[in-house]
């Protein structure tokens, strides 16, 4: 039986109508995948005053948290201040002074220093009321390769920091260090070499441009693994005052080298800025 031309002409544009649907699906449901969001932080060595943390809210999701006294200081001023910050609604970046590599002179002694700093930074985070399995950064201020001495400390401190019910990380460098005969090496590579396949994060410094944007504040900050290191949680673009490496970053930092918020017309609150995958990369909320 001969099909009249009109069903023929409706039965191949129902075809074509499926067809597009079928093919327009995968499309549809890959726009409506949520894109990674980044998140913008600051942290200092000193409590800025508490009159400027509404400003500073305005730009920033997160701030780092001292559990001891910061490098160069003999004080803490951020103790008893997590309760200020998260009435505001600041993340928390949890962060706690290592040694250097001189003070760790065998062995015995770094395994001991490892014991005593991860029970301090743990009594410290529970003092503190931040909750259990939260992040603490064990800050590295040396780049390049670390010794023996100091990955037999970061053995003792991420285990003690699990076993006190936290969880371990390290602030260090992600700065490509050149040793010669075509092989460079940064910290955090150096020291996920060693810890293997263990549970520790990495918050990691890298403030050369490129890669880092300079002392700026972009709505879409970059991902954490733009430093140049895929597995970093948070990284560290700018460090007040301007490093060696930050030369030749864009415009952006204040004449005296330093790193400025946005409303900080009276430049007195000088910071370092971060980007991370989260709002609060401690989980420490």
């Amino acid at each position: 039986m001969r099909v009249p031309f009109t069903f023929l002409a409706l039965f191949a544009l129902g075809g074509a109508l499926a067809l597009f649907a079928c093919q327009s699906q995968p499309q549809r449901e890959q726009s409506r995948a949520p894109s990674p969001e980044t998140f913008l932080g600051f942290d200092r060595n000193l409590f800025p005053d508490p009159v400027v943390l509404p400003m500073l809210r305005r730009t920033f999701a997160f701030s780092g948290y001292w559990l001891g006294p910061p490098p160069g200081e003999t004080a803490n001023t951020w103790t008893g201040r997590r309760e200020t910050l998260r009435g505001l609604g600041f993340g928390f970046l949890l962060l706690y002074r290592g040694p250097l590599e001189r003070e760790l002179k065998n062995a015995t002694a770094a395994t001991q220093r490892g014991a005593a700093d991860a029970q301090g930074a743990a009594a410290a985070t529970k003092r503190e009321g931040f909750p259990a399995q939260s992040i603490i950064f064990v800050d590295i201020e040396e780049g390049g390769r670390l010794s023996e001495n100091y990955h037999a400390y970061l053995r003792t401190w991420s285990t003690q920091i699990q076993q006190a019910g936290f969880r371990p990380g390290a602030y260090c460098s992600g700065i490509p260090v050149d040793e010669g005969g075509g092989v460079t090496i940064n910290t955090a590579d150096d020291i996920r070499a060693h810890l293997g396949s263990r549970d520790f994060s990495y918050f990691v410094f890298n403030d050369a441009c490129p890669p880092a944007p300079g002392c700026a504040f972009p709505s879409h900050p970059p991902a954490p693994s733009a430093a140049g290191v895929a597995y970093a949680a948070v990284w560290q673009f700018v460090r007040s005052p301007q490093t060696e490496f930050s030369k030749h970053c864009p415009p952006g930092y204040h004449t005296d080298g330093n790193c400025y918020a946005p409303g900080d017309s009276s430049h007195r609150w000088f910071l370092d800025l971060s980007t991370a995958n989260s709002a609060d990369p401690s989980n420490a909320r």
